[in-house]
């Protein structure tokens, strides 16, 4: 198995075959984020691919200053605020309105489904209604682990802004958890 840091450098010397193997590596861990981003499957898709196409651009400017998944992760955030400003602006009606939203289930191991899953189930439901400003903020800090400064930089929003919107995220979540709880016991 070939070292990332050997990849990078032939990726960064034009090498294809050196960052499609990259691609293999990374490609489940930003689907997962841009599908946490978007809310949408088709949408996580064309952010991915978006990504990939900007990072393999790019390559010969990654400086290995951070991780190359933190770069990455970056990109694909970036491009996943772009696409859901564009698709702000080009709403449309759903063609097959009823549809459900993406559920991120751990069906390949069934055995593993236990109380811990549903409420991770709970909570993927819970980020997937936030608005998408406040959704990306709560992803980037609590599922991928970036700092406040990170997150100001990659969503273009200053630093106390960045805090604001994961504190209103993170209230709105623990509101909406207690009240679904509560109703689940009324039950």
């Amino acid at each position: 198995m070939v070292d990332e840091t050997e990849l990078i450098t032939a990726a960064q010397a034009g090498d294809r075959e050196a960052f499609d193997e990259l691609v293999r590596r990374t490609y489940n861990d930003l689907y997962t984020l841009a599908a946490r981003l978007t809310g949408n499957e088709e949408d996580a898709r064309d952010v991915v691919q978006d990504a990939y196409l900007r990072a393999w651009k790019g390559i010969d400017r990654f400086r290995g200053d951070a991780q190359l998944s933190t770069w990455l992760y970056r990109i694909t955030a970036n491009c996943a605020s772009t696409h859901l400003s564009r698709r702000r602006r080009l709403r449309t009606e759903p063609l097959l309105p009823g549809l459900d939203p993406v559920e991120f289930r751990h069906e390949a191991q069934p055995e593993a489904m236990t109380e811990t899953t549903l409420d991770l189930e709970r909570i993927a439901r819970a980020v997937d209604r936030l608005p998408a400003k406040l959704r990306s903020v709560v992803v980037l800090r609590d599922v991928y682990g970036l700092t406040h400064e990170s997150i100001a930089e990659e969503l273009g929003i200053s630093l106390s802004a960045a805090k604001v919107r994961l504190h209103r995220a993170r209230k709105r979540l623990r509101d909406e958890m207690f009240e679904e709880g509560r109703a689940a016991h009324a039950v």
